[in-house]
């Protein structure tokens, strides 16, 4: 009986003692929790912020004015029978914009053919002649002669009869027209009036402490209504300025081309002034967070957003940075993919 009162015990023991272990091991692993796998930031195309050489520029008002203006007068007399384009109009260049009768020029051209033909017969018998010894050279001189007044009677016969067909002499718009059908014109009537949309020009008053640097890089940028930029480096810079207000009148020849631009408005235009250097970023890296423009910059073990003061936007839509960041470190190309990865990260840890 002692012995198993002695075995009992001995079991108890061991219970108690592995009880003890048990409990003592949850404590010790309460007091330390096993250590948190390291943050994976995720895969972001990122940007490398830099120093980067931008132009300074100052901005004026220039009115657009055309380079191809002009009014076609009439070259020969007649009567007005066709006007097919009115004011506003289109015009593309070697459109036909009027036409006069032309039965007498045609008589009269047909009149020079016939006396060029027979004098150039004559002409040709001469020659023959001559080389024969057939007659005198004097004659001969008489037949050239003829031929030649011939000749230049058809010629200005022919000059007439075109002249009663008057076309664009470039692309444009009719700007106003000073005849109507049936109106009988004589050489040297004003009939129509147009200008080239394809061939502008600014004109920009440059005050006289700004046209050292204007003179110097020569070259400006025209801002459209759209948001893009022409560039131009055309311009043409007088070698005075205006005694009554001091300042250069500069003249921006602008790129060929349709650029929704019309003659008498005004127009936004940049001359480059001198150079600097910039950090610069892309807007598709910018985030809003209602007032606040910031960047997500990529760190080693972290994904944080920084507040950013910002200027204004270069010609290429890229912006400046003021204040916020420092080059050489990196930032997150995509500002939603960013975004995106930030949250996910942040829900992570919560």
């Amino acid at each position: 009986m002692k012995v198993k009162l002695a075995n009992i015990k001995l079991i108890n023991f061991k219970l108690m003692a592995t009880l003890s272990a048990v409990i003592f091991l949850s404590a010790c692993s309460k007091d330390s929790p096993t250590p948190a796998a390291p943050k994976k930031i995720p895969e972001l195309a990122s940007i490398q912020l830099s120093l980067q050489t931008t132009a300074q520029e100052v901005k004026y008002d220039g009115m657009i004015e055309a380079i191809n203006q002009a009014t076609v007068s009439a070259q020969t007399s007649g009567r007005i029978v066709e006007i097919p384009v009115d004011v506003g109009d289109l015009v593309a260049k070697g459109d036909l914009i009027i036409r006069f009768t032309d039965t007498e020029q045609k008589a009269r051209a047909a009149s020079a053919k016939a006396q060029f033909t027979e004098a150039q017969a004559q002409y040709t018998r001469m020659q023959e002649m001559l080389a024969k010894k057939l007659i005198a050279k004097a004659d001969f001189d008489k037949s050239e002669a003829a031929f030649k007044s011939a000749e230049a009677n058809l010629r200005e016969a022919e000059q007439n009869l075109a002249y009663t067909a008057i076309y664009a002499p470039y692309a444009g718009i009719v700007v106003s027209r000073a005849v109507n059908v049936g109106e009988t014109v004589s050489p040297g009537k004003a009939l129509m009036t147009g200008l080239s949309l394809e061939q502008l020009r600014a004109q920009v008053d440059i005050p006289q402490q700004h046209i050292g640097p204007v003179r110097k890089y020569k070259k400006a940028l025209i801002y459209l209504a759209d948001g893009n930029t022409l560039e131009s480096s055309d311009l043409r810079i007088p070698p005075s300025a205006d005694p009554q207000t001091h300042s250069f009148k500069v003249l921006v020849n602008l790129p060929e081309g349709d650029h929704q631009l019309f003659p008498g408005t005004f127009v936004k235009i940049a001359f480059v002034t001198g150079e600097r250097e910039q950090l610069l970023i892309p807007a598709s890296a910018i985030s809003k967070r209602g007032e606040v423009s910031g960047v997500y910059v990529i760190k080693e073990d972290a994904l944080e957003f920084r507040q950013l003061n910002l200027g204004s936007p270069t010609r290429n839509k890229d912006y400046p940075i003021l204040a916020g960041a420092s080059a050489g470190e990196k930032i997150a190309a995509d500002s939603i993919a960013a975004a995106i990865a930030y949250k996910n990260l942040h829900s992570a840890e919560q």
